[in-house]
């Protein structure tokens, strides 16, 4: 029997059925998971953890304590000594304070007069290529270190903001992402009206959601009628614009950018003075990306002609979600090392349970802390994050100039 069509629902009211049965869904979860007056908090760290993160010893820290100075920190019924991060930044500005020259950067890293912003903006086109749970842990890891940290939610989708904290279909309101400040018309805010703090001491964030999406449909627009200008920069250079009324307030910016070469992303490596490309080591996500690479060549070479300033401390792609034991990965790898040689950053994000189970509640391998999870499986998957991560610091450095 012929199906009548005339029968059949609207393919808009399907969608848009299954879109609100979704969405009801998730905000329970939600509410279940952070109640609407409960706010993420981050852990306490040990005073060994303390430590190693100041770069003091253990001992040093413990004396500190019985002599009453700095922080004081919570004293658990076993004895045990936690502090939070600000306790940690306070002590690190202690020592700083009473050190001299780069002694005192070490343990508050922050960028000095002649050291420019950096804005490292993290993308692909592939979607599943790990972007957001990098994005998410370099941000959280360079706070961990000292660093003042913007972390910039640039994906429509939001998954960034989530992942810190704030949820984009119910904590995000009208004009209140990073579209505020580059959009076209009276409606545009400075940058630092939609800046939120976190719950990660040194980690603020610009939030997102679909709102985002208005930046794709009125560009064209403005253009096409001449306006692309208004506000003092054309579409490509509206993110740098607009990060510059903070960049003071800041050290790095770490740019989660869209699975798209759209007008956003396109603006946002354009305000970069550094790319990470993740590639998950499968030859169809690297068949993605050469058709990602050489789609942004050609779109940024219009870039550059029109006057834009494309001049990067570095590109360098990152193995996410690499498993050693896996042949085929490891002659993917073999191939992308042979082919760009250091741009291929040498320690490889491994795939790992841990960072899976953290996202369950939407937390992180940094938040979650090693006693809810295997602790071998937690070890692993910190060494290699910290790896990761320690080599793009070291990189972000020596374009500071530091050794």
């Amino acid at each position: 029997m012929q199906i009548n069509r005339s029968d059949l629902p609207d393919v808009d009211d399907v969608i848009g059925a299954h879109a609100e049965l979704l969405g009801s869904q998730l905000h329970s979860i939600s509410e279940a998971l952070f109640p609407p007056a409960a706010s993420k908090a981050l852990r306490k760290f040990t005073s060994g953890e303390a430590a190693k993160l100041i770069g003091v010893s253990d001992s040093t820290l413990r004396k500190m304590s019985l002599a009453g100075e700095g922080p004081q920190p919570e004293t658990t019924t076993n004895g045990r000594r936690l502090y939070s991060l600000s306790d940690i930044n306070e002590i690190r500005r202690m020592f700083a304070r009473s050190a001299r020259g780069r002694e005192a950067i070490e343990f508050v890293p922050h960028r000095r007069e002649n050291e420019h912003l950096q804005v490292l903006a993290v993308t692909n086109f592939k979607g599943g290529s790990g972007k957001t749970t990098t994005s998410a842990h370099l941000a959280q890891y360079l706070a961990l270190q000292g660093y003042r940290v913007l972390a910039v939610d640039l994906d429509p989708q939001a998954s960034l903001s989530a992942l810190l904290g704030v949820l984009p279909e119910l904590n995000v309101g009208h004009n209140e992402t990073l579209y505020a400040a580059i959009r076209y018309d009276e409606d545009r805010r400075p940058l630092g009206d939609v800046i939120r703090n976190t719950y990660f001491d040194g980690l603020d964030l610009v939030p997102g959601n679909l709102e985002l999406m208005e930046f794709e449909h009125t560009t064209p627009k403005a253009l096409a009628d001449g306006s692309a200008s208004d506000g003092g920069a054309i579409f490509f250079a509206r993110i740098a614009s607009a990060l510059d009324d903070v960049a003071e307030d800041y050290d790095v910016v770490v740019i989660d950018c869209p699975p798209q070469l759209g007008f956003l992303t396109l603006s946002g490596l354009c305000a970069a003075t550094s790319m990470i490309v993740t590639v998950h080591p499968q030859m169809l996500d690297v068949s993605s990306m050469s058709q990602f690479l050489l789609m942004t060549r050609d779109l940024l070479g219009v870039v550059r002609d029109a006057g834009g300033q494309l001049k990067f401390d570095f590109v360098r792609y990152l193995l996410t979600r690499y498993e050693p034991q896996d042949a085929p990965q490891t002659k993917v790898v073999a191939l992308l090392r042979n082919l760009f040689d250091d741009h291929v950053l040498t320690n490889p994000m491994v795939k790992s349970a841990a960072i899976s189970d953290a996202g369950l509640t939407k937390q992180t391998l940094y938040e979650i802390g090693p006693g809810n999870l295997t602790r071998s499986t937690y070890d692993r998957a910190m060494e290699s994050l910290s790896a990761v991560n320690g080599e793009i610091e070291e990189l972000m450095r020596a374009a500071w100039g530091r050794s």
